[in-house]
């Protein structure tokens, strides 16, 4: 029998092969002598082809958490919380957290005892304050952390206290972002470089542009890890090497290929509850029709997003987007009460002076998804109805993101107003703070440089009140309140979100697709 997807509590279940794939019930799934089988093994090697290819041409860059190939996972670093598979924020290196001020700027963390570094040493508080003195630098810090952390100290033999530069309720979450690992206190200028953390897996050998050898951390102080060793290619054909048995595991699979990986023996199609989301940038900048309210009311509303799903998704692979950041998980997420209305997107075009339709700028994208092509052209054409003509256009990737930001570019002579071009760009799912922050920052080139105006001021007023607030029910309404006026005000087009999708082997056994690609962790993984 083929085990084709399992999940307890959270994804259907299925068992078989391709178009004869049946749903079963978990009591129907563990049939007896089953059950030894779940006893984590030692022992073996995993292969797998990263999410991303990223290559760089020295191998002191490769080993820094900054830098390095599949940085954005957890195989050599710790941070201190966690989100899981079901998107909840949990301990790793610290065990606790509290807010010590009523106004969310003073957090107190307990660090867990016991913990090693790859090389043998102890993790002490000492580490984690010099590597949120890093995360800070100036010059050598995580941007991320720079806006937020103003200072922090160590209170006890495993306590510590950071002081932030504003209010942050959701700090847990803030904690658990890739960039913020702990690594051995040193000289600012040494610190990363040596590869050393705590996570499961230790470096063992590099090829910058090709691959990442990890062996077992015996020190590790976690469950697992149960593989002896770990590798990772980046930059290849991934479906044709699993086909051809290169990989034990591919991260990121083409929706269109998910059918036929059904129907491969042997073969596990892992969908997580969420997953990055393609949003497109609407400039302001003087001459801009985004400048417009109604017609960037007009576009959402004509984008056909529920045929976008069925004939790129299959109608399960993806979701509808909220004209927000935010991932459809949770009730802080609100959903759209309309999401599509062609007569409603005419009216507010003519009202606008396009009675007889528009014709937009080029929309610019680039290849951050397999399925990308599909996506635009089902939307380009899907607005034609409502008169909307909307060109489109591929670009390559490599510097593709500089090229779109443009910032402070002058436009028809203008040097006052900054400059994004009416282009796609793509977001990853992340808690609700964060996910609303990106449109509360003024000068944030993914609203299309909505701010400064009334609405836009209200919803940044908004979301400080949020991050002042400790009472989660209480921000909850200050979040709908937030998502409602992005719906009204639609500063930047969300088009589809995709669901991350992964596949393995069924002698793979421990891993989940994560909706955040970069936290998925191997240290439960083993194979039989």
């Amino acid at each position: 029998m083929t085990r084709k997807k399992v999940d307890f509590g959270r994804r259907d279940v299925m068992i078989g092969a391709g178009a004869g794939a049946v749903t079963l019930s978990l009591g129907q799934l563990l049939l007896p002598g089953e059950a030894k089988a779940a006893k984590p093994k030692k022992g073996g090697k995993l292969v797998y082809a990263g999410r991303v290819s990223t290559k760089h041409k020295t191998l002191k860059k490769a080993k820094h958490p900054y830098y390095g190939i599949e940085v954005r996972t957890k195989n050599t670093y710790n941070t201190l919380t966690w989100v899981d598979e079901n998107l909840n924020v949990v301990p790793e290196l610290a065990t606790k957290w509290e807010a010590v001020s009523d106004d969310q700027k003073t957090w107190e963390i307990d660090i867990r005892e016991g913990v090693k570094f790859h090389d043998g040493r102890d993790m002490t508080v000492d580490d984690v304050v010099a590597s949120y003195n890093l995360h800070k630098h100036k010059k050598r810090g995580s941007s991320f952390v720079k806006k937020m952390l103003k200072k922090v100290e160590k209170i006890g033999p495993h306590k510590v206290r950071m002081f932030l530069k504003s209010p942050n309720s959701e700090f847990g979450w803030w904690a658990a972002e890739y960039r913020q690992v702990i690594m051995p206190a040193d000289e600012i200028e040494k610190m990363g470089y040596s590869g050393i953390g705590t996570g499961p897996f230790k470096f063992a050998k590099i090829d910058p542009k090709r691959r990442v050898v990890y062996e077992a951390n015996e020190n590790y102080w976690g469950e697992g890890p149960y593989l002896d060793t770990l590798e990772v290619v980046t930059g290849v054909d991934k479906l044709n090497g699993y086909l051809a048995g290169q990989f034990d595991a591919i991260l990121g699979v083409d929706p269109s290929r998910v059918a036929k990986l059904q129907g491969t023996p042997n073969t596990v199609v892992d969908i997580a509850k969420a997953g990055a989301q393609a949003l497109v940038i609407l400039p302001k900048h003087e001459g801009s029709p985004f400048l417009d309210k109604r017609v960037r009311q007009a576009l959402t509303l004509a984008v056909d997003r529920e045929a976008i799903l069925r004939i790129v998704y299959g109608g399960k692979l993806g979701w509808i987007p909220n004209d927000s950041h935010m991932a459809p998980y949770g009730e802080d997420f609100l959903k759209k009460t309309v999401i599509r209305d062609v007569a409603k997107a005419k009216s507010l075009l003519a009202a606008a002076g396009y009675a007889n339709g528009i014709k937009l700028p080029t929309l610019y994208y680039s290849g951050y998804y397999p399925e990308i092509d599909r996506i635009f052209q089902v939307a380009a054409e899907s607005v034609k109805e409502a008169g909307i003509t909307m060109p489109i256009e591929g670009r390559p990737m490599s510097g593709y993101r500089k090229w779109r930001v443009a910032d402070k570019v002058s436009v028809e002579g203008s040097k006052k107003t900054p400059y994004h071009r009416f282009a796609m760009g793509s977001v990853g799912p992340r808690n609700s703070a964060a996910n609303l922050f990106r449109m509360a920052r003024p000068t944030y080139n993914e609203s299309g440089y909505w701010h400064p105006n009334p609405k836009g001021n209200e919803y940044i007023a908004l979301y400080k009140k949020a991050m002042a607030t400790g009472d989660a029910m209480k921000r909850r309404e200050i979040y709908h309140e937030m998502q409602r006026i992005l719906q009204d005000e639609v500063p930047t087009l969300f088009i589809v979100g995709r669901r991350t999708i992964d596949v393995f082997r069924s002698s793979v056994h421990g891993w989940k697709a994560h909706s955040q690609g970069w936290s998925g962790r191997f240290n439960t993984v083993w194979k039989s």
